[in-house]
Formats: C-alpha cells, structure tokens, sequence
C-alpha cells in the first residue's frame, strides 16, 4: 500500500466521520427546521386551550350574573391568560442553527481529524508492514504452511527483514496452527534467536502436546539453551513422549545426556543401555550408531571418575527466605580461591532444583570454567578454596541488590561434602 492510497484512505474516513456527525447532530437540526414550517399538532396543547376558553366563559357568566365583581373577574381573566402563554413557551419549536454555523461542522471535522493523524507521530512502521504484506506475504504463508523449503532469492532482499515481518504476522494470524509456531522457530534458530525460538516452540507444544517430532524439538532445544541442562519442563516433555512411544530415540539420547550433565550417572548409563537394545532390535547394519552409544558411555564413566574427586554440596534455604524465592530465579553454586578470583568449578542451575528449601549439586572439574584452573589444580597448589551459593533475581553471575545467599564456606583439600546456608539478602 503506497503512501497516496493511504491519504486516500485518511480522505475517505474524514468524510465518512463528517457523514455520521451530520446524521447525529445536523439531521436533527433540519428536522426542527421542518418542523417550525410545518408544526405537527399538539393535543395536549389544544386540551389545555379548551380548557382555558372553557374557565374564561365561566368567568363571564359568574361577572353577568352578579357571582363576583368586575376587579375579581379581571383578576381570574389575566391569571389564566399567563398560565395559557407558559404552556405555549414550553412547546415552542426549537430555533435551528444558521447554515454558518452548519457548515463549520464540515469544516473543523476534517480539519481536526487531520491534526489528530498529524500528531499521531510517525507511521513509517505502519507503512513498512503494509509493504512487506504485499511484497511476500505469499511467500511467507508457503514458507509456513511447508508448500516451499527455501524463499526465492527476491523475497530475502538485502536483510530478510520484510519476509521476516511477514512470517511473524502471518503466524499470528494462524495462532491456533502449531505447524507454523514450529517453521517459525526453525526461522528464529536460523537467526541465533534461541529465546524467541523456544518462546515458538512452546506455543506449538501447547496447541499440540502429542505430536512427537514437535516435543523433541521443544526439549532439544530447551536442553542446549540451558548449557546441556535438563530442566523439570524439558524432562517433563521428554517423559510425555516416552509414555506414549517408549522406543524413541531422540527422547532416550536426551535423556541419557541431561543425566550424565546432572551427575546422573547411573541414570545415564540405563538410558543408553535401553537405546542401545532399541537399536540392535533393529534389522540392518548398526554398527555405527551402536560404536557412537559406547563412545558415549565411556564419556559417561570418565565423567563419574571425575565426578568421584569433586564435591557433594547441599544447599539449604532459611525458611524466613522461602517466600523471597521466585519461579524464574537462578541458582549460582561455585567453589573459588577464599581470596576471590574467577571460580574452580560452576553451575547456573534453574531454580526448579531446589526442593522444599534444599537441593544437592555437584562441582567438579566437569564444571571448570577454564581447562587449566580446576579443583585439582588448586588442591595441587595448596590453594585454599570455598563454596558460596546464590540465587540470582536477574540470571547474572555478578552479586546484585536482592539476591539471596550465604556465608562462604571453606573446604579442606581432601573434603568432598560441605553443607552451604542461603540465609541473608544482599541489601
């Protein structure tokens, strides 16, 4: 839509505008117009003139027969003579306004509305999505509803933009179709657009929670954006699909890797004991996929050797706390030099771990920030190390007003198992 059609359209509103304030407010005014040229009769008028005509001969006859005086006769004549011209005020026609004053109506409406688009600001935007609309709406709608894989080279233009816009709106517009939620996300992911991807992705899990290939993607997704964690909804998807399909792979390898990441080794190890007799049930040549699950396995083990030389910390929350702790919330869990520095070992863990007021988490050197500052390192060089937990209102790792935490607590070089108190408000 071009900017000329869309004053033609501010045209055609005005007018239609001064159209209806005419039938609200000037149509009535013509009819009184009508009205004082032609007066409809008034019955209740006339009733009240007859009886008026009726109490003045009265009068006369009282005054000829001698009833009452002339004072008194005169007195009774002029009172109901007033009371007949008040009636008559109260019914008068209504006065219509002068053609002036009409056409200022059909003037200032106009005028007024295009002050009022004027001081709207901007509409630039407005104008960029009617042209995106018509440029590669098509485009878009096939992109979504799977009629084409790719977009012709004219529809991505110098950024994509305006097919970007156009797949956008086009999805709202079909929001109950969680086929288009799940081609827009895979349009986000192309973008590194990870939050707004699985925000798609959810939407599409809502409106169809039995469709496989949707919940996988939700927990695949979800599992790598929180850095190979397996939060409770990501495990709750994946649970769902495997009740329903106890043989699926993409869902048994999830759930093998989000244990082996929480320090589940033994979950782990089932999970990739259950996949591989799924997949040497199978006819055919599976050689390497099976030589992938043994690698797999052995980086499990390795993971639990190491694990073994880490540290089991427990984490309590005071109860006057409790009620401080919010759905999205962060737990932070490190081990550090007491003097301070960069962390040994870390995790950012969601605040789903924490269970009525405690949560167990291990850090190791799976967890080092850097490959060479680790706990053994640190044990190596005598380094006196403390673990310190805080729940984080804002996700950073940096201490911000508000947050929750504890008293650092310093650990030997040979202790694995320290408890750790969240019980003080960072001011």
């Amino acid at each position: 839509m071009t900017i000329f059609s869309t004053f033609g359209l501010f045209i055609a509103l005005s007018l239609l505008i001064a159209l209806i304030l005419a039938v609200i407010v000037i149509a009535p005014w013509m009819r009184a117009a009508r009205l004082k040229a032609s007066p409809v009769d008034n019955q209740l008028l006339d009733i009240n003139v007859a009886v008026f005509r009726e109490r003045l001969a009265e009068l006369k006859t009282d005054k000829d027969t001698g009833t009452i005086d002339e004072a008194h006769y005169q007195n009774q004549k002029l009172e109901l003579e007033r009371q007949l011209l008040d009636v008559q005020r109260q019914v008068a026609t209504m006065v219509p306004p002068s053609f002036k004053n009409r056409m200022m109506v059909f003037v200032w409406v106009p005028l007024l509305a295009a002050l009022a688009y004027m001081l709207i600001g901007d509409r630039q935007p407005v104008f960029e999505f009617w042209e995106a609309e018509d440029k590669v709406g098509q485009v878009a709608d096939d992109l979504l509803t799977g009629k084409i894989d790719q977009p012709p080279e004219w529809a991505i233009g110098e950024d994509g933009r305006q097919l970007i816009t156009a797949m956008q709106a086009n999805v709202h517009r079909h929001a109950d179709d969680p086929n288009r939620w799940m081609r827009l996300s895979e349009l986000f992911l192309s973008l590194e657009a990870t939050d707004s991807a699985l925000e798609a992705l959810s939407r599409a899990y809502r409106l169809s929670p039995d469709n496989e290939e949707i919940a996988t993607t939700y927990a695949q997704i979800s599992f790598f954006a929180n850095n190979g964690q397996l939060d409770a909804d990501g495990r709750r998807v994946l649970e769902e699909v495997l009740r329903n399909n106890p043989q699926h792979e993409g869902a048994q390898m999830l759930m093998a890797m989000g244990e082996a990441r929480a320090s589940n080794f033994d979950q782990a190890e089932s999970w990739i004991q259950r996949l591989r007799e799924s997949i040497a049930a199978k006819p055919g040549d599976h050689t390497q996929a099976l030589a992938s699950l043994d690698e797999l396995s052995a980086n499990v083990i390795a993971q639990q050797a190491q694990a073994a030389e880490g540290v089991n910390v427990t984490i309590t929350i005071n109860a006057s706390l409790l009620p401080l702790v919010q759905g999205d919330d962060v737990l932070f869990v490190a081990i550090r030099d007491v003097n301070g520095g960069a962390p040994y070992a870390a995790k950012r863990l969601p605040i789903s771990v924490i269970r009525q007021g405690e949560a167990n988490v291990s850090l190791s050197d799976l967890d080092a920030m850097m490959p060479e500052r680790t706990i053994q390192s640190a044990r190596a060089e005598k380094t006196q190390l403390a673990v310190i937990a805080r729940i984080s209102r804002s996700g950073n790792a940096g201490a911000e007003s508000g947050d929750l935490s504890g008293n650092p607590v310093v650990i030997g070089s040979d202790q694995t198992e320290v408890n750790v108190q969240i019980n003080q408000q960072i001011p």
